[in-house]
């Protein structure tokens, strides 16, 4: 979440998985990736949450760059606010746990 916020602030309104990873393993204090498979499945969870939304970029535009579509993320309003509550250690909503559980 730190990473799509900070990049959103940078005028970077979406991000896709790939670009997600390289950030997360170029910051220091991060826990290292066991394999892109564990990044794709806590992306699809913060979705199901609420917290990132997505959507599949122009076909167009991979096509013209000869590589498959990607599929973007952006924070959500929710996901703001839970991040800005995680950072201040205020408990998240019921609601929003519940939904990142895995399964």
């Amino acid at each position: 979440m730190g990473v799509a916020l900070t990049m959103k602030a940078k005028g970077s309104a979406s991000l896709d998985g790939f670009v997600f990873a390289k950030l997360i393993l170029t910051n220091r204090d991060a826990r290292r990736l066991t394999s892109q498979g564990t990044l794709y499945k806590a992306l699809g969870r913060l979705e199901r949450a609420g917290l990132l939304a997505s959507e599949w970029e122009d076909a167009e535009t991979a096509a013209t760059e000869g590589r498959p579509r990607r599929r973007l993320y952006h924070v959500t309003d929710l996901g703001e606010r839970a991040f800005a509550m995680a950072r201040a250690q205020q408990p998240l909503p019921e609601r929003v746990i519940r939904r990142l559980a895995p399964g």
